[in-house]
């Protein structure tokens, strides 16, 4: 009897992201939500880049070695999946480089001292 070879990790995460392509754009048909133009093209081109390529990114910085998708991709078809489950509220991204509120709140700032020449 022989004994089985282990799974190929890469051959695991390329047929889980197909998976997950094909599902989130299944998802969307079977509901009747309308994806914009640039969704149906990123689901497409993600799909043809994975099944020639192995994945879908070609900077190796920017997902793991055994990935077939890149982190900011990933990001995207679980917004697309949302988007098609009818989860319209899209992800929380940061608010970017707005005040904080003060941790002082109710105190008055202090006025700058004013130096009069009345001598």
């Amino acid at each position: 009897m022989r004994a089985k070879k282990p799974p190929d990790p890469r051959a695991q995460a390329r047929k889980a992201a197909l998976n997950a392509l094909k599902r989130a754009k299944r998802t969307a048909d079977k509901a009747g939500i309308e994806l914009s133009e640039w969704e149906n093209e990123f689901l497409g081109s993600v799909a043809q880049r994975i099944e020639t390529y192995g994945r879908a990114f070609g900077d190796p910085e920017k997902g793991g070695a055994g990935q077939a998708m890149s982190g900011n991709q990933t990001i995207k078809l679980k917004e697309i999946a949302a988007k098609a489950k009818g989860e319209r509220k899209p992800m929380s991204r940061g608010k970017g480089f707005g005040r904080r509120d003060s941790p002082r709140r109710g105190r008055e700032p202090e006025a700058p001292a004013v130096e009069s020449d009345d001598e």
